[in-house]
């Protein structure tokens, strides 16, 4: 058989995971000089208390080491291996599930592939892979259905808070007091290859900001057929009402609303939205 390996980037739990066969080696989230194993050891609700009172938190992959002994553990049971990873560039998991690979038991029987993503369309890659997996497909079939889906990632980020931004270095001090007087709503986009995270645009109010990141869904060719991904660090208010706009636009579309993992609230901070899309391709 196939086994499904991910990290929680994907906004899964280890727990989560072992309830449908997906083993999840949890990111590494450090604050206030104590690292936490990410949804093990540290909640959201947590993690924002510590933002709150002024901690500023960074993340880390999962250790080789972790990699490599759930590689073996597959590998014993005589089953292969197709781990999704998070986008190569935006952190080092990837490159650590290639060196966990060199080092395990077989690493013939392990496939490591780049999602070129995270977040919710992770989380979709990784559960149709597993749905495939459990239904019998070969490990070629799998890579097929990843190859041809990952290319068609759209990753959006709106941050709120500009406190959290200019204390964690993402934005400087002047900007950070004059985008907060103005009550403004900068978005962040991913480039291409999802290697790295830039200015897209800011604007005055959310609706707005949902308003361009649909337009710009609608001019990449998105459609109703793709799975629209939406996380947020408690702010579901947001989260709904980004909901109600895509299934205004795109009638009948799938929308997956997820609350975001402490690894990711790191990134984005509290109260930020990731608005993403993919469409999974199987043919």
């Amino acid at each position: 058989m196939i086994k499904i390996v991910t990290d929680s980037a994907c906004q899964m739990s280890p727990a989560q995971g072992k309830q449908h066969g997906i083993y999840v080696a949890p990111l590494m989230i450090t604050i206030n000089g104590h690292s936490y194993r990410d949804f093990e050891q540290i909640t959201g609700v947590q993690l924002l208390r510590m933002i709150k009172d002024g901690g500023v938190p960074s993340t880390s992959q999962p250790s080789i080491g972790e990699k490599t002994d759930i590689y073996d553990q597959i590998i014993a049971e005589g089953d292969e291996i197709i781990d999704i990873t998070m986008a190569d560039g935006l952190s080092g998991t990837y490159s650590s599930a290639l060196v966990a690979k060199a080092s395990c038991k077989d690493p013939t029987k392990v496939s490591v592939v780049n999602a070129r993503t995270l977040c919710v369309p992770q989380y979709v890659l990784v559960n149709h892979a597993q749905q495939m997996a459990a239904s019998g497909a070969s490990k070629e079939q799998i890579l097929s259905m990843l190859e041809q889906s990952i290319p068609t990632s759209e990753n959006f980020m709106i941050p709120v808070d500009f406190d959290f931004l200019v204390r964690g270095g993402r934005l400087s001090n002047a900007s950070g007091i004059l985008g907060g007087l103005l009550k403004l709503i900068p978005i962040i986009r991913a480039n291409d290859t999802c290697t790295k995270l830039e200015k897209f645009g800011i604007v005055r109010t959310y609706t707005k900001a949902l308003k361009n990141m649909l337009d710009t869904f609608e001019k990449d060719g998105v459609t109703n057929e793709y799975t629209f991904c939406l996380a947020h660090a408690h702010n579901e208010e947001w989260a709904n009402k980004a909901m109600q706009m895509i299934q205004k636009r795109f009638e009948h579309a799938k929308v997956v609303i997820l609350p975001m993992s402490p690894a990711y609230i790191c990134q984005g901070g509290p109260g930020c939205i990731a608005f993403q899309a993919i469409h999974i391709i199987n043919e």
